[in-house]
């Protein structure tokens, strides 16, 4: 019998990241493919007990039902882009009035300028009139880059339904193909990680939901009541870019500012604007981010900044968005096979998470609770040894 041996940690640790590192590259290379496919996915996954439920309570074929789901899902993408649509060449129609409060703004910011820093108008236009060189050097070479991005999107936007509506009808194929990919041995953890895996993405994008719609609703009240036009759209428009990270909210803030100049130039709009923005973003991060979208993925703040900054780099929006399903795909996969395991531990959220102090529930970040502890140390998986180090 051939006699087995095993590989030092620093070999297993360098093959692991060059896997890792093989696997960015080509998601970077392949993006154009590998982004529609993956969305195509999630949206599979979503959109699948709808499939079953056509298909067992009304006796409706799996071709029909998925065709009729995805019609459904894409009519009701192409009934929120037709509003807001119509709504956007409303506001451009003012243009006018757009331009002429923007120009009061701006002659009020050049004269706070010229009191407070001693910096004349003149100098002032120097200045612009570099930067708007600059900035139309840029614009030209960005066309291109505009134009390809462009039409990358119009494709993905025929490609997603397509491919959604194939892995729909397939999805029993691609089963099949896992298991014969994997021994039998193995095949009631396979079934295993592959309930998970769509239960962890369905409760994520049911999740962004719901926070798309309240954040709607929130950003919509609050426009509403500091007298903005247009505040139903603005509301729309910031929960679904919302759902990009770090970058969304900045944008819809903006866009936001600039609509409220079709109605007036007083600058305790714009103020109120900022104020609406900042309310809503803190109630989205401290209320309805870990009550509706991270109590379903149970991955820590590091590993998602991370996973987002890197998908970001690899992908632009699309993979800012794909970073934490992917990110939350992984643990589970992670998490069932032996020496991935600790890979899973490093990207999930197991860390207490209250201590009571003074009638307050305050975060408890405490390892050292854990070691008398059982029930925590069964649920981490932790072996808690003490290091030869501390031995005299």
């Amino acid at each position: 019998m051939p006699q087995l041996f095993t590989l030092p940690f620093t070999v297993k640790l360098s093959f692991s990241l060059l896997a890792l590192i093989a696997s960015a590259f080509i998601f970077h290379i392949g993006q154009d493919i590998i982004i529609p496919l993956l969305l195509s996915i999630l949206f599979a996954i979503l959109l699948q007990p709808v499939v079953y439920f056509l298909k067992d309570k009304i006796r409706i074929p799996v071709v029909i039902g998925a065709a009729v789901t995805v019609a459904f899902f894409v009519a009701v993408f192409i009934g929120v882009f037709i509003f807001i649509s119509l709504q956007v060449g409303d506001i451009v129609n003012d243009i006018d009035k757009i331009q002429n409060n923007l120009n009061i703004h701006f002659a009020n910011i050049q004269q706070f300028i010229r009191v407070n820093f001693n910096i004349s108008s003149r100098e002032q236009k120097v200045f612009i009139n570099e930067a708007t060189n600059d900035s139309i050097e840029n614009g030209k070479e960005m066309i291109g880059v505009t134009i390809t991005s462009f039409s990358n999107t119009i494709l993905n936007t025929i490609l997603v339904p397509i491919y959604t509506f194939l892995i729909l009808i397939y999805g029993n194929h691609f089963k099949l193909f896992l298991k014969k990919l994997v021994l039998r041995k193995h095949h009631t953890i396979l079934n295993d990680v592959i309930i998970q895996v769509k239960s962890t993405v369905k409760s994520y994008i049911i999740g962004l939901i719901l926070e798309l719609l309240f954040v709607s609703a929130l950003t919509t009240l609050g426009l509403y009541i500091i007298g903005v036009e247009y505040a139903i759209v603005l509301g729309l428009i910031t929960g679904i870019l919302n759902l990009i990270p770090y970058i969304g909210i900045l944008f819809a803030g903006f866009l936001a500012i600039i609509a409220s100049l079709t109605g007036s130039a007083d600058l305790s709009i714009v103020v109120g604007i900022i104020v609406v923005n900042v309310i809503v973003q803190f109630i989205d991060n401290n209320l309805l981010v870990p009550l509706v979208v991270s109590s379903k993925v149970k991955i820590n703040a590091i590993s998602t900044i991370v996973g987002i900054l890197i998908g970001g780099a690899l992908a632009g929006i699309s993979g800012m968005f794909l970073a934490i399903p992917i990110i939350a795909i992984l643990k589970v996969i992670f998490d069932r096979i032996d020496y991935l395991e600790p890979w899973g531990y490093l990207l999930g959220d197991d860390l207490p998470k209250t201590h009571q102090w003074k009638k307050l529930n305050l975060p408890k970040y405490d390892f050292d609770n854990l070691k008398n502890d059982s029930t925590a140390k069964n649920e981490l998986n932790i072996e808690i040894k003490k290091s030869p180090l501390d031995n005299p």
